[in-house]
C-alpha cells in the first residue's frame, strides 16, 4: 500500500486532515495503527491547549429509546455556532446521548464524583480484599485497581465507547476537538428511565418517612 493510500485510509478512519495524517504516518514509519495512536495522543495535547477557551455554543439533544421507556437529555458545548451546525458535531452529540442511555453513568468526569461515594466504594473494596486473605502489602493495589474499574462504569469520559471498546469516551471527545479545532465540552446530562426514582425523589422519600 502506497503512502497516498495509507493517508486516504487514515483520513477515512479518523476524520483528521491530510497534513496531520501524513505527519502521523511519517512518525510511525508507515504503520497505520501506530499512526492512529499517534493522532490520538496529538488530539489529547490539542484538547489540553484548547481547554481554557470559552465554549458557549453547542446543542442540547434529546434521545428517546425503547418506545418512550428511556430518555436522555445532554448538552454539549463548542466555541462557534458554525461548528454546532455541522453533521460531525451533531453526530458526536447523538453518540454521547446513546452512550448515556446504554451505560447510565453517574457523572461526566472523575472530578465530578462526590467524595463520599468514592470513599464508600474504597471501603467496600478494602473489606473485600481483607476477607480474601490477601497480604496487606497488596491490598492497596487491589483497591486502586477496583476503583479504576468503578470509574470506567460510573464516569462517562472513562467509559469504553459502546461501538468500539478500545476507545474511551475521552478519546472520542479528543478526536472531535482535533477535527473541529474547537474546545468542546460535554456540559451536563440527565437520564430518565420509566418507573425509576430520581435521586431527588429518593431523598424526598427519606425526609418524609
Amino acid at each position: 500500500m502506497g503512502m497516498l493510500d495509507k493517508i486516504k485510509e487514515l483520513r477515512e478512519r479518523t476524520g483528521v486532515g491530510m497534513m496531520d495524517c501524513k505527519k502521523a504516518l511519517e512518525e510511525s514509519n508507515g504503520d497505520v495503527d501506530k499512526a492512529i495512536e499517534y493522532l490520538r495522543k496529538m488530539g489529547i495535547a490539542k484538547a489540553q491547549k484548547r481547554a481554557g477557551r470559552i465554549a458557549s455554543e453547542g446543542l442540547i439533544n434529546a434521545y428517546i429509546h425503547g418506545g418512550g421507556k428511556l430518555g436522555v437529555l445532554v448538552e454539549v458545548n463548542c466555541e462557534t455556532d458554525f461548528v454546532a451546525k455541522t453533521e460531525e458535531f451533531k453526530k458526536f452529540v447523538r453518540e454521547i446521548s446513546m452512550q448515556i442511555a446504554a451505560t447510565n453513568p453517574i457523572c461526566i468526569d472523575k472530578e465530578d464524583l462526590p467524595k463520599d461515594i468514592i470513599e464508600k466504594e474504597r471501603e467496600i473494596y478494602h473489606q473485600q480484599a481483607l476477607r480474601s486473605g490477601k497480604p496487606e502489602k497488596v491490598i492497596s493495589n487491589i483497591v486502586e485497581g477496583r476503583l479504576k474499574k468503578f470509574y470506567q462504569q460510573a464516569c462517562l469520559l472513562e467509559q469504553p465507547y459502546i461501538r468500539d471498546s478500545k476507545l474511551k469516551i475521552r478519546d472520542l471527545l479528543n478526536e472531535i476537538i482535533t477535527k473541529t479545532g474547537e474546545n468542546i465540552v460535554i456540559r451536563r446530562f440527565v437520564r430518565f428511565e420509566l418507573g425509576e426514582k430520581t435521586s431527588h425523589e429518593v431523598n424526598l422519600q427519606k425526609n418524609t418517612a
